[in-house]
């Protein structure tokens, strides 16, 4: 494997030669004049393994290739950045970068952020709307005979019809509207791979047409043969424009392809040509992901951002660990398994520590790692018992209605794996930021509590690697509502936090649990926001990680919110459309600030819940009180009315004093 350590040399972030180039001179230090592949990205250029186009980079460099960077380039003038490396000898891969173009840009009531956390600098607008497209578009007038691959989660979940909140429209394959020539979904490595050693032996890329986890359009009749796959259909895109429900049918079974170990060819007709989704390679292997790990990353930004400033997703995640890759927790919402895929792909333990080594070589390095995590921090190592049952195995969510019984929920390669992070010399705390999945960490059968250690494991958890604060996700407080999350019930999270607060007492540590709630999910109600908002308070929370439901493309929520029904059931599921019924709904969250107190009442007057009213804004709140400063002055009132005045000034208690009006 290759040794990380050397990198972080006091010259690393000086030597250019150690990042992949972004220039032409800088290919003039290699000794290059030309490059086999360029990757051209909406983010900047981070030399990190969290950072997707320094992974396929660092990848394709690996397999012995001449790999350029363009990095945000500039869509708006002359193109000259995406011609300064000219026509690369085998093609051109693009990617939006590490987000979703549109919910980097929009909020969830689509207003326009004012920041990127992918830029130095942390600056807006250095990147395009529905980025991969224009990318493609401009590439394909460019350099027309030079194939386009799109790469990243923008292309990956844009791969068949689509619902598109920031248009409000279905919109077909993104290989139609961008003109690329092929689509690999999901995490990149295996497909790249393939392409690449097929293309070094002479294979013309237009044959390329059963690489696993690609996509490809071509005419109906060019429809490649496979022996191996059986094919499915889904409803064409054209049918899906006038037949919601239709077009809802389409995404269950896309979600059932991608939760299966060994899934069917998807097709669609679009216009006049098919979208053919070959099944997905098997999940990396231990030594895949080892490998795509210990790549020579030098774990920084390009030197050429150093006088633009800090590129705030860098900073967040500069002395973070990945663990694992996948989810199987099947959020209704989330578009993590549809990314990365349900089944856990985990790292060895010594290809961690041996990343861990290299990060504390870091010259900015304290000693403190600030996430050892994942996409669900504690699924490291996590699969099927019986992997024959697995292959069998549709379902979206391996926990939920309930934890499968085929799981093996065991935590003890975890456990031996914080042990050892900690016993380093020089980390002095490991922390965990990542999300949890608390009812993994709950169980009432002592038996399985022994052989998994989820008791040892809450407790090693809570007393070492919690950063004062722990973050976990109820969602919400409506069984109804957590049902079509696929999220376990309130109760349980609230046996969770008495199991928390019980750790932290006999620990003697003065921790915090913070939830994560979501507003407007379909399903959601104002009621149901009324009722969370009393929940929340009456287990001591006054809400700060909140967010309102934005609709992505491929999940579950998202086809629930356009069509109106569930995928599964067929079932009319009540969602909240319009914007004001989203501001409506967030106001619950709260609850607690003066300003919204009066909407607050008058809503919950309108739906006849004094109980609610009671609970949330019942006896003891005081209120508000405005007061003109003139009306205090001795030739404005007299003596006895500025004694009533201020007699109830000094009554107040002291916050309500200082959001009094003082109007001159």
């Amino acid at each position: 494997m290759q040794d990380n350590t050397a990198h972080f040399s006091q010259n690393t972030k000086y030597d250019l030669k150690r990042w992949l180039p972004l220039t032409r001179d800088e290919l003039a230090l290699r000794g290059w004049d030309e490059l086999d592949v360029i990757l051209v990205s909406g983010d900047a250029y981070v030399d990190h393994p969290a950072f997707g186009t320094a992974v396929i980079g660092r990848m394709i460099e690996n397999e012995g290739f001449k790999v350029g960077i363009i990095a945000q380039p500039n869509w708006r003038d002359d193109l000259r950045d995406f011609k300064k490396f000219g026509r690369p000898r085998l093609f051109f891969g693009v990617t939006s970068g590490c987000m979703d173009s549109m919910v980097n840009h929009y909020t969830a009531h689509k207003r326009r952020r004012s920041d990127d956390a992918y830029t130095p600098g942390g600056v807006a607008g250095f990147r395009p709307d529905y980025a991969a497209t224009v990318y493609s578009q401009i590439l394909k007038k460019l350099y027309p005979e030079v194939p386009v691959i799109l790469g990243g989660i923008e292309a990956s979940l844009r791969r068949v019809t689509h619902y598109d909140y920031w248009s409000d429209s279905l919109k077909p394959t993104i290989l139609q509207d961008s003109g690329a020539d092929l689509l690999v979904y999901g995490m990149g490595e295996q497909p790249l791979r393939a392409i690449l050693r097929l293309l070094k032996k002479g294979v013309p890329f237009s044959a390329l047409t059963t690489i696993p986890q690609t996509v490809i359009r071509v005419a109906p009749e060019k429809i490649p043969q496979n022996r191996h796959w059986q094919d499915v259909w889904l409803t064409d895109h054209e049918t899906c424009l006038h037949n919601k429900v239709a077009y809802a049918r389409n995404f269950r079974t896309i979600e059932r392809e991608s939760n299966r170990l060994k899934a069917r060819r998807i097709l669609q007709k679009s216009s006049d040509k098919v979208t053919v989704v070959n099944p997905p390679f098997p999940v990396m292997t231990e030594a895949e992901m080892d490998r795509s790990f210990d790549l020579p990353y030098t774990r920084m930004p390009h030197p050429r951002y150093h006088r633009r400033g800090k590129i705030p997703a860098y900073e967040m995640i500069k002395f973070s660990i990945t663990l694992h890759r996948g989810c199987f927790g099947g959020c209704s919402f989330c578009t993590i398994s549809a990314h990365q895929g349900k089944f856990i792909a985990s790292r060895s333990e010594e290809s961690i520590l041996r990343e861990i080594e290299a990060l504390t070589q870091h010259p900015d390095f304290k000693g403190i790692i600030s996430d050892l995590g994942g996409p669900s921090a504690n699924m490291y190592r996590m699969q099927g018992k019986d992997l024959s049952i697995c292959e069998r195995c549709s379902a979206p969510s391996c926990i939920f209605p309930k934890v499968c019984r085929n799981l093996d929920v065991n935590y003890a390669p975890l456990l031996a794996l914080y042990r050892k992070v900690r016993e380093h010399p020089a980390v002095r705390k490991a922390f965990v930021a990542s999300g949890l999945r608390y009812d993994l960490m709950m169980t009432d059968s002592p038996e399985k509590d022994r052989a998994g250690k989820i008791s040892e494991y809450s407790k090693e958890l809570i007393t070492h690697h919690v950063s004062g604060r722990l973050k976990v996700a109820p969602e919400h407080t409506s069984d109804h509502v957590l049902h079509i999350m696929r999220k376990p019930s309130w109760q349980y999270f609230l046996k969770f936090k008495q199991k928390f607060e019980d750790i932290c007492s006999k620990a003697g540590l003065r921790q915090q649990l913070i939830p994560y709630f979501i507003s407007s999910h379909p399903g959601s109600t104002l009621e149901d926001m009324a009722q969370l908002a009393a929940d929340t308070k009456e287990s001591g929370f006054t809400l700060e990680q909140v967010q309102d439901f934005t609709p992505t493309p491929m999940t579950t929520a998202t086809e629930i919110y356009y069509s109106g029904v569930h995928p599964y059931t067929g079932k009319e599921i009540p969602t909240a459309r319009k914007m004001a019924e989203k501001k409506k709904q967030k106001l619950f969250f709260f609850w607690y600030r003066r300003e919204n107190r009066s909407e607050i009442r008058r809503l919950l007057e309108k739906m006849r819940r004094s109980d609610l009213l009671q609970k949330l804004l019942g006896p003891g709140q005081a209120p508000q009180v405005s007061i003109n400063r003139r009306h205090l002055e001795p030739q404005a009132i007299g003596g006895s009315r500025k004694k009533s005045i201020l007699a109830r000034y000094n009554r107040l208690p002291s916050p309500n004093k200082a959001r009094l009006k003082m109007k001159r």
